[in-house]
C-alpha cells in the first residue's frame, strides 16, 4: 500500500518570474514565443523512509505544467506521508547515507501527453555517466529533461558508473521514484592505460571515456542513444533532438565550423605530414562530445570504438592533443557527422579548462545549456560567486539546501 500526500493549489506559494531572452518554440506558449518558460516545484522535506534494497528499473512520472517565464514555485507548507511499496518505489527524502553524497528533495512526477505512444519504438534512450562528484548536476539534468518533455514516461536513462556506489543509487531512487533507468558498470581498467595526461585532471578520469564504449555496454535492443554530459540542463522537448535524421551518419551533434580547429591538436601533430593528412578530403569542424545522438548499430558495425582507441594509442607515443577524450573523436569523425542546430548545445558556460571564467550566452534560440569547462554552476552558486548564467541552472537544482540558500 502506497500513499502520498502532496501540496495542492491551496498551499501558499511564493512566485517570482524573470524574463529571459531565449526563444522557446511551443504553440501553447505562442504569445510568449520570445521568452523561455522555466518552472520548478519544490516540495518541503517529507518524512524520511528506509530505502528498499531493490532498485526500480522502470517507473511512472506525473505531469507538471510549465508555469511561465522562469517561474520558481516554493511551497511554504505541506505535509507528506509516505510508505515503501514491495516493488522498491519510495517517496520522500531519506537520511543522508554518506558524507560524500548530497541529499536531494524528491522531484515532481511527470506524465505523458495524449500524443505519446507506448511501444518500445517510442522509447527515448539517454546515456549519462554516474559519479558522486557530479551527482548534483546529473539530478538537475534529469529533472530538466523530464520537466520539458512531452513524453517523459517514454524516456529511459542508461547510467554508466565506474564503481558501485550504493548511496548514489539510493539517491536516484528516492529523488525520482518513478524514473525509468538502468545502471551499467564501466570497467575503468579498460581505458586506464590508454589515457594520457591532459590540461585538466577531471578530463583524465576513466569515466570521462565511457562514451567511447556505449555500443559495447548498452544492450542490443538499444539501437540509438542520446549521450549527455552531467553539467547541462535541457529547456526544450528532448524528443526534437532524439528524432533528428542522421542521414546515414553514425553521429549527430552541433558543429562549430567558425572555431579554430587547429588549436585542438599540437604543433607536433600539424607538422607531421602523415598525421595532418588525416583530415584530407574532409571539412573538419569542432563538435562537443557532451551532446551526441549516436546510431549504436552503425557504431558497432563500423568498429568506431577501435578507431578511437587507435588514436589514443598514438597519443601515448606522441603528444598530439591535450584535451582528454574529445580529440580522438574529432580525429575519427570531424567532418563526417550530421550537424544539428546550435540551439542544442549552448556550451562553454563553465568557461575555459584552466580558470573557468564567466561567459555570456551566445545569441540565438536555446534548447540546451551546457556548463562545459572548468566552472560548474553548483560549485559557483555554493561559493556565492556565481556567474549570471548559473542562475539559469539553479531552478533545476534539487539539492536539499537550495531552499535555505534562496531564502538567505
Amino acid at each position: 500500500m502506497q500513499t502520498t500526500s502532496m501540496c495542492t493549489l491551496k498551499c501558499p506559494v511564493f512566485l517570482f518570474s524573470l524574463k529571459l531572452g531565449i526563444e522557446y518554440e511551443n504553440p501553447k506558449w505562442k504569445p510568449l514565443s520570445k521568452w523561455l518558460p522555466f518552472s520548478l516545484l519544490f516540495y518541503p522535506n517529507p518524512i524520511p523512509t528506509v530505502p528498499s534494497s531493490k532498485p526500480p528499473i522502470e517507473g511512472r512520472m506525473a505531469s507538471l505544467p510549465l508555469l511561465g517565464l522562469l517561474s520558481l514555485i516554493l511551497t511554504a507548507t505541506a505535509a507528506t506521508a509516505t510508505t515503501t511499496s514491495a516493488t522498491g518505489i519510495r517517496h520522500g527524502i531519506i537520511r543522508k547515507p554518506s558524507s560524500d553524497v548530497p541529499v536531494f528533495r524528491e522531484a515532481p512526477a511527470f506524465r505523458n501527453g495524449d500524443i505519446c505512444g507506448s511501444n518500445a519504438s517510442d522509447r527515448i534512450h539517454i546515456a549519462m555517466t554516474l559519479d558522486a562528484n557530479y551527482l548534483r548536476g546529473t539530478m538537475a539534468a534529469v529533472l530538466s529533461i523530464l520537466q520539458h518533455s512531452t513524453c517523459p514516461e517514454n524516456v529511459e536513462f542508461h547510467f554508466l558508473w565506474g564503481k558501485y556506489e550504493p548511496e548514489v543509487l539510493v539517491s536516484i531512487n528516492s529523488t525520482f521514484p518513478y524514473l525509468n533507468f538502468r545502471v551499467y558498470r564501466f570497467d575503468p581498467n579498460r581505458v586506464r592505460d590508454k589515457i594520457s595526461k591532459s590540461i585538466r585532471q577531471a578530463l583524465d578520469q576513466p569515466l570521462n571515456y565511457a562514451r567511447i564504449y556505449l555500443a559495447d555496454i548498452l544492450p542490443a535492443d538499444v539501437r540509438r542513444v542520446l549521450y549527455l554530459d552531467s553539467d547541462l540542463v535541457v529547456v526544450d522537448d528532448i524528443l526534437k533532438l532524439w528524432e533528428v535524421d542522421l542521414e546515414g551518419k553514425v553521429l549527430a551533434a552541433p558543429e562549430y565550423c567558425h572555431a579554430n580547429f587547429t588549436k585542438y591538436f599540437t604543433d607536433l601533430f600539424w607538422s607531421d605530414k602523415g598525421l595532418a593528412s588525416t583530415f584530407e578530403g574532409r571539412h573538419p569542424c569542432y563538435f562537443n562530445t557532451g551532446v551526441m545522438v549516436v546510431d549504436v548499430d552503425k557504431w558497432r558495425q563500423g568498429g568506431y570504438t577501435q578507431k578511437v582507441e587507435e588514436w589514443m594509442a598514438v597519443q601515448k607515443q606522441k603528444r598530439i592533443y591535450t584535451l582528454g577524450s574529445l580529440p580522438p573523436f574529432l580525429l575519427v569523425l570531424a567532418g563526417n557527422i550530421k550537424a544539428v542546430n546550435h540551439r542544442w548545445n549552448q556550451h562553454g558556460l563553465g568557461g575555459d579548462n584552466l580558470e573557468g571564467r564567466c561567459r555570456s550566452l551566445h545569441p540565438g534560440p536555446i534548447s540546451l545549456l551546457h556548463w562545459s569547462g572548468k566552472g560548474k554552476p553548483w560549485l559557483r552558486l555554493d561559493s556565492r560567486k556565481p556567474c549570471v548564467v548559473d542562475h539559469l541552472w539553479a531552478p533545476y537544482d534539487l539539492y536539499n539546501s537550495s531552499i535555505q540558500s534562496l531564502e538567505e
